[in-house]
């Protein structure tokens, strides 16, 4: 069983005003490090100290480029925070550990 966490994804509407189409609005690219920000905004609450938040998102965008883990989103594996995945109006990230840890071992 996985957690999925479901964020919403922001629209551009300057792309959507620019060029006159909805079609922006229905598939926004976005890099993984900011659909990662929304999951960790997501998961700790809105009202979570802006320096837990940037805690966090700095601890997770580190484990990711160690290979710690790695990110699903909307199906699709992701171990490069730099990577563009094209999202609609939703998009489900999940977490997946790359290795496993031995017990009792701290990093």
């Amino acid at each position: 069983m996985s957690v999925v966490i479901r964020v919403r994804v922001p629209l551009d509407l300057h792309a959507v005003v620019a060029d006159g189409s909805a079609a922006f609005a229905l598939a926004t690219p976005l890099r993984v490090r900011e659909l990662i920000a929304l999951a960790v905004r997501e998961a700790i609450g809105e009202r979570a100290p802006r320096d837990k938040f940037l805690r966090s998102i700095r601890r997770t965008l580190a484990g990711l480029a160690e290979g710690d883990f790695t990110v699903d989103i909307d199906g699709r594996r992701f171990a490069d925070a730099e990577a563009v995945v094209v999202c609609g109006i939703t998009a489900d990230v999940r977490f997946f550990i790359a290795r496993r840890r031995r017990a009792g071992t701290l990093r």
